[in-house]
C-alpha cells in the first residue's frame, strides 16, 4: 500500500543566520483512529492518568513499515494532513495486527486534530480512514 516517498528540502534562514538545508522524507499512510480495549481501562483511572495519556498519545506503525523507515518504539513523528499536524511518539504493532501502509492511534486530543470539523449532519466528523504524511523527526 506504499506510495513512493515524497522529498522535500526544508530552507531554515533568518536574518543573521545562514542557510541550511535539510531533506525530510514523508510517505502517504491510511490512518485510522478508534477506541482501545487499554484506553477503556484507563478511563476508569481518569484522563488525565498515565495508562490512559500513554494510550491516546501513542501511534502504533505496522512492523514492516517500522523497519523499513528504521523507527524504533518511542521515536517520533509528525503526522499532516489538510487539516492539522501532530507530533507523536510510536511503537510496533503485533504481527498482522495492522497492515503496512496503515496507522492506528487512539481517539484523544491529538487523533482529533487531524480531522475535519464538518459532520455532514451526523455529529461526528469523519474519523476512519485519513491520508496523513507522516515524518521521522
Amino acid at each position: 500500500m506504499g506510495v513512493a516517498p515524497r522529498r522535500v528540502v526544508v530552507t531554515k534562514a533568518g536574518f543573521g543566520q545562514r542557510r541550511v538545508d535539510r531533506q525530510v522524507t514523508s510517505e502517504t499512510f491510511i490512518l485510522i483512529p478508534g477506541r482501545t480495549s487499554k484506553q477503556g481501562c484507563g478511563i476508569s483511572e481518569g484522563k488525565f492518568e498515565e495508562n490512559y495519556q500513554r494510550e491516546i498519545n501513542t501511534l502504533l506503525v505496522a512492523a514492516e513499515d517500522m523497519e523499513r523507515l528504521g523507527l524504533s518504539n518511542g521515536e517520533r513523528v509528525r503526522l499532516t494532513n489538510e487539516t492539522g499536524q501532530i507530533e507523536v511518539a510510536v511503537e510496533g504493532a503485533k504481527k498482522d495486527e495492522l497492515p503496512a501502509g496503515m496507522l492506528f492511534i487512539a481517539y484523544g486530543d491529538l487523533s482529533s486534530r487531524l480531522m475535519a470539523a464538518d459532520t455532514h449532519g451526523s455529529g461526528m466528523p469523519t474519523s476512519k480512514g485519513l491520508d496523513v504524511q507522516l515524518e521521522k523527526i
